[in-house]
């Protein structure tokens, strides 16, 4: 089946076109060409005027397990594994219903997303394409520790990378830092030393897998950028070193505005009071990070931490804006949702609107190149295209 794109502008990842149109067969884009070229096309046409044809947004950190309850942690814990797999369905579902058509899955429990991933990827599900980290690896009391793998020490360490790779996980995570969910640990500190991290990146690496590690406090952050991590999760007390540093390595910042946004707008709603407390004081310094990252010619991909407290699965475009509130601007908000989280997660077929490319599209109203809005509203998506298939917004597939 072909369906042609017509008459609205393209963005393709990169940059804005005007007067063409994009012909998909099947699951792919077969062509982009000026609209000329498609006179007398007998296919379905979707008629795009006045809206703006862009790759599906890729969301490069969810947690598809939790549901963004005040307490996420204790929402799980109320669950046997059949039940959270059925919720994490509907997540993923609502998800790609929001506009997400990739994501990368920073951590769950014991595995059990890896059957929403296999679900989804097979196409039995309805959901984005997943890549699933498996547990996050941490150190004894460390953020994450109550459903992660706690490992010490260099030979530990590399004995749990090893653990992740066997069960099937597609990249590797682990905690550079404290966090601000975890009660008692302070995201200023540096958890693994540089050798721990170090050998756990290696281990990940010699396996082909690709790395992100949480990390909050400067020191961490160094760690990790100097044992070779792929992406930097948060990065909220960078300084200036570890963005230099960064840069030199070509290392990913995946900023995840939306956490901490989410939690602060919901003072008065249920969040645990270490949870407040430690949001309040990172803010600030948030935004200063990746204000300085981005100036400073940075590579950024999207990503929110959709699962933390009131950090809904379906509403991860609205990090477009939060990326644009913080100096971003609108092209640059729009890269890093789409060809830079492609790049991150390893995709050369997706995130972009290029002939061969999988057919993953988003048709909003209007131009998010001049109004971020337009892509960060999901009120103004008109069409979710997965595999080169509309995705049904009222249910599974």
């Amino acid at each position: 089946m072909t369906t042609l794109y017509l008459n609205g502008r393209i963005f393709d990842g990169d940059r804005v076109i005007d007067g063409h149109g994009v012909l998909v067969d099947g699951d792919r884009i077969a062509r982009v060409a000026p609209a000329g070229e498609f006179e007398g096309f007998a296919g379905d046409v979707v008629d795009c005027t006045g809206g703006t044809v862009m790759p599906g947004l890729i969301d490069c950190h969810v947690h598809l397990m939790f549901r963004g309850e005040p307490d996420p942690w204790a929402g799980l814990e109320k669950l046997d594994a059949a039940h959270a797999v059925v919720r994490a369905l509907e997540h993923a579902r609502d998800t790609l219903v929001g506009g997400v058509t990739s994501v990368r899955d920073c951590g769950g429990r014991e595995f059990q997303e890896f059957a929403v991933r296999d679900a989804c990827n097979e196409g039995r599900f309805q959901g984005p394409t997943i890549l699933a980290a498996g547990q996050v690896i941490c150190m004894t009391g460390g953020h994450g520790n109550r459903i992660g793998r706690v490992a010490d020490g260099v030979d530990e360490v590399v004995k749990a990378v090893r653990e992740q790779i066997h069960a099937g996980s597609d990249l590797v995570k682990i905690m550079a830092t404290g966090g601000v969910m975890t009660p008692g640990v302070d995201p200023e500190d540096a958890h693994y030393t540089a050798e721990e991290i170090t050998a756990g990146i290696a281990e990940a690496k010699r396996f082909r897998r690709r790395t992100a590690s949480h990390a909050q406090g400067a020191e961490g952050i160094l760690n990790a950028t100097r044992g070779g991590v792929t992406s930097i999760e948060h990065g909220i007390f960078m300084n200036d070193e570890c963005c230099r540093e960064m840069l030199d390595r070509g290392t990913f910042l995946v900023p995840t505005l939306a956490a901490l946004r989410n939690i602060l707008d919901n003072a008065d709603a249920g969040i645990p009071d270490y949870v407040m407390e430690k949001a309040q004081r990172c803010a600030a310094a948030h935004e200063r990070s990746i204000q300085m990252f981005y100036e400073a010619g940075g590579r950024i991909a999207l990503g929110t931490d959709a699962g933390t407290p009131f950090n809904l699965h379906g509403e991860n475009a609205a990090e477009l804006k939060f990326m644009v509130d913080v100096g971003l601007s609108n092209i640059d908000a729009l890269r890093a949702g789409t060809r830079n989280g492609a790049e991150l997660m390893g995709f050369d077929d997706r995130g972009r609107i290029a002939e061969g490319a999988f057919a993953d599209l988003l048709v909003v109203d209007g131009d998010p190149s001049m109004d971020i809005e337009a892509a960060a509203n999901r009120c103004r998506h008109r069409h979710v295209v997965k595999n080169g298939i509309v995705v049904e917004r009222g249910g599974s597939a």
